[in-house]
């Protein structure tokens, strides 16, 4: 039975994240409005969430490597200060080069949060806890981007930019009170962290993270699964159903609201997956990265604006990559020892946000030069403009397939050759791995025999 305390702890750590994921969506909701505030194109909008990811994702290595050394307490407090500046910076900004420097906290502070949150599961709570309660921890931080899409965008709409923005501030300092007060790093009589650790040391542990087969199969699951939801969510998912699917306002915050509840109703859903059928996490990977292609063409490919019915689904099938990428973290925590958790879920979690940047950007460049070349029509944010640019998103989803497929392969591999029970395909080329080697061997030892004589 998990004490009490354990779930406070994870309370405060989930809420910190809660504030974080509210700080990382609000933007995408005040998408139109910065566009008139900053009087700026829809690549130079797309370049604020961009820079916002790069900074996260570029953050995320050395992250993981300072919350092994320091503690998940100090990194979150730190990342909540980050990110109330930055909502600070915001709500007075005026000009595209403040409103970008607003963005890079909140994406540096937002690098800080979910890794150290992540980190205090496995040490506050049992192994076979492990899986629903990181599931969980997705599923209550999503919250967030409700609170995002709907009392945000009330607020932004009725008082407007300075006091929407002020209020995610007010938030980040909540946040921070509460980590300081009553979040703690480990149990009481857990053997304690090392922080001597020097460089050559850090070093070391970043490079058997990443050379173990397991972390880059976590590292492509989340690259290919939580990307389209991200980039809907945080940036081109209100301007697409508002301006080019046609619909209202109402209806619009509607879908979004859609998209948070169905990503924390089918959270604990995958944590009881993955305990049950570890096996059978790369294939649910999978099948998440087809009913995402499927569910974009089925919208893209209408020669008019889709159903509303068909506009759920989609909302539905993004919303499942959110807790479906967690099985990345899933696999950095399998296949690492607990002392580099941090490390490894740190390189997990680059996936998705590079490849949710990189989408954002070319999706708002290629709008503008629809827009350029006079194919939209005058018309930037209109249906036949986001049809061509979201098809972007196809050609990541397709160099992910196969990047989790070719490690996969390896992860199998490894897992035979130390005993583990896999699919017959994986043991007969482990097998035949293992031959291979033995004759390599084998002809080694006779080659210098020969020698000697």
């Amino acid at each position: 039975m998990t004490a009490p305390r354990a779930w406070l702890i994870w309370t405060i750590g989930v809420f910190a994240y809660l504030v974080a994921v509210a700080q990382r969506t609000s933007f995408g909701v005040a998408g139109l409005e910065a566009t008139e505030r900053f009087h700026a194109s829809a690549s130079a909008i797309s370049f604020f969430t961009v820079l916002q990811l790069l900074v996260y994702a570029g953050l995320q290595i050395p992250v993981g490597v300072l919350v092994d050394r320091f503690g998940s307490r100090v990194m979150i407090a730190g990342g909540a200060i980050l990110m109330g500046l930055g909502q600070l910076q915001l709500a007075f900004a005026d000009s595209i080069p403040g409103g970008v420097l607003g963005r890079v906290l909140v994406g540096a502070g937002d690098a800080m949060t979910f890794i150290s949150v992540i980190r205090l599961v496995p040490l506050w709570f049992s192994p076979a806890r492990v899986p629903v309660v990181t599931q969980l921890t997705g599923m209550c931080g999503q919250l967030g981007q409700l609170f995002s899409v709907v009392p945000f965008a009330l607020l932004l709409h009725s008082a407007g930019w300075t006091p929407a923005f002020m209020s995610l501030a007010a938030m980040s300092v909540l946040a921070v009170v509460l980590v300081l007060v009553l979040l703690r790093d480990q149990p009481p009589g857990h053997p304690p962290r090392e922080t001597g650790q020097g460089l050559r040391a850090t070093g070391v542990s970043l490079s058997r993270a990443w050379k173990q087969p397991g972390t880059r199969l976590g590292l492509w699951s989340h690259f290919t699964v939580q990307f389209s939801g991200n980039l809907f969510a945080m940036t081109w998912g209100y301007p697409f159903l508002l301006s080019a699917q046609g619909l209202d306002a109402g209806t619009v915050s509607a879908l979004m609201a859609l998209f948070v509840a169905t990503a924390i109703v089918s959270g604990p859903g995958f944590g009881r997956f993955v305990s049950k059928h570890p096996m059978r996490r790369s294939a649910m990977v999978l099948l998440i990265t087809a009913s995402t292609a499927l569910a974009w063409a089925a919208v893209l490919i209408l020669p008019d604006r889709a159903p509303l019915w068909l506009l759920v689904i989609l909302v539905v099938v993004l919303a499942v990559g959110g807790p479906g990428s967690m099985i990345g973290f899933d696999f950095a925590r399998t296949f690492n020892p607990s002392h580099r958790i941090g490390t490894a879920t740190g390189i997990v979690n680059v996936g998705g946000f590079i490849a949710a940047l990189v989408a954002i950007y070319l999706i708002g460049l290629v709008l503008d030069v629809l827009n350029a070349s006079g194919f939209s029509g005058g018309d930037l944010y209109g249906l036949d403009p986001f049809r061509v640019a979201l098809s972007v998103q196809f050609v990541l989803l397709g160099i992910g397939t196969v990047l989790i497929m070719l490690t996969r392969r390896k992860v199998r591999l490894q897992m035979a050759e130390q005993g583990v029970h896999v699919p017959p395909l994986a043991a007969a080329l482990a097998r035949q791995r293992r031959e291979r080697i033995e004759r390599r061997r084998a002809a080694r030892a006779q080659s210098d025999e020969g020698s000697k004589e």
